[in-house]
């Protein structure tokens, strides 16, 4: 029967002399719960096999010069007509270009862009048109700001025009399934990657998914994945994990995964989450109009850090990082100005 180790992160500032630090980051555990498909149990963090304990301990590598010893944001540029969100508002390139160095000021680590909308009912973008949307607005950014960018894309050809263009990262939300030169691609450039769970694909992701443990489904999806993204040649070192929330997921489906998210610790990987703005933040905190749920995103997001989740996809830069800011001063008790 196989289990499955989740680390209880904790950032009490009374640690045990005993207690292991959570991939080389700000929390730490000393108890794990074990998984099966038939039900858990609370261990001693010693206990876990050795090879366990190595994965969930080791400090996660830098990706594209991205220390992931704190959390970082990774502010979403959609250059889209269509996003759920903020469709439209950044789909010409002196607007994108504008709204980037807004987020970079704002705080911003990484710049995310996407010229193709994932949103529930989507359709397939033809990869010319997103390429023009994509790569001039990477070029700009590039020439302009010296902050990392990640190119939100499921196709090769995509990918490498806009590393080409200057783009560091490929986000891909198919978990490199949706084109099977992606991987290989990614792995002679030597470019890291982020592999995200996604249950169908966009135009049908929200009829009916249905999981028979949905924790441990999307656990085993990442993993296959990473593996083999490790065999087509990209170290693990350069993955990050994300667990897709609201990709082919009802509302239970994100509130379980989000309840037991430090799992993904497991994998040997950094974890990304993103949650703004999302369906399910609209209906529990009771904001219909997704520009009005920063507050809720904030929310979730810092739960998520709490579980040592390095790295936040975020629309409202300005307001995670001064959430994030005083959350770490108070973990710390110290702030330097």
């Amino acid at each position: 029967m196989k289990r499955y180790f989740r680390p209880i992160p904790q950032s009490d500032l009374h640690r045990p002399a005993d207690a292991l630090t959570l991939a080389g980051g700000w929390t730490w555990f000393d108890r794990i719960e074990v998984l099966t498909r038939e039900g858990a149990e609370l261990i001693a963090a010693k206990e876990a096999p050795s090879d366990v304990l190595q994965r969930l301990t080791d400090p996660r590598a830098n990706i594209a010069g991205l220390p992931m010893e704190r959390p970082t944001i990774m502010g979403i540029l959609n250059v889209t007509p269509d996003s759920f969100s903020d469709g439209g508002d950044h789909n010409a390139p002196d607007r994108a270009v504008a709204h980037a160095r807004q987020m970079v000021a704002q705080g911003a680590d990484l710049i995310d862009v996407g010229g193709e909308s994932t949103r529930p009912g989507a359709t397939l973008v033809p990869d010319d048109q997103e390429i023009a949307r994509t790569a001039p607005v990477i070029a700009a950014i590039r020439v302009e700001m010296d902050v990392p960018i990640s190119i939100d894309t499921r196709k090769a050809a995509v990918a490498k025009a806009t590393v080409q263009a200057g783009a560091d990262i490929v986000n891909d939300v198919s978990g490199f399934t949706f084109d099977t030169d992606l991987a290989g691609y990614c792995a002679s450039a030597k470019v890291p990657v982020m592999v995200m769970h996604a249950q169908g694909d966009p135009q049908t992701m929200q009829d009916a998914p249905c999981y028979d443990d949905v924790l441990l489904d999307v656990f085993d999806f990442l993993e296959e994945r990473v593996e083999a993204l490790v065999a087509a040649g990209i170290p693990r070192g350069q993955i990050i994990v994300d667990p897709g929330i609201g990709f082919g997921k009802t509302l239970q489906h994100n509130l379980l995964l989000l309840n037991r998210l430090s799992l993904f610790h497991s994998l040997g990987c950094a974890i990304l989450l993103g949650v703004s703005r999302k369906r399910f933040i609209g209906t529990i905190g009771k904001a219909p109009e997704p520009k009005y749920r920063a507050a809720g995103s904030v929310s979730v997001g810092l739960r998520a850090v709490m579980d040592g989740v390095q790295m936040l996809r975020v629309h409202d830069v300005a307001e995670t990082r001064s959430a994030l800011d005083l959350w770490m001063a108070v973990h710390r008790a110290e702030y330097n100005e």
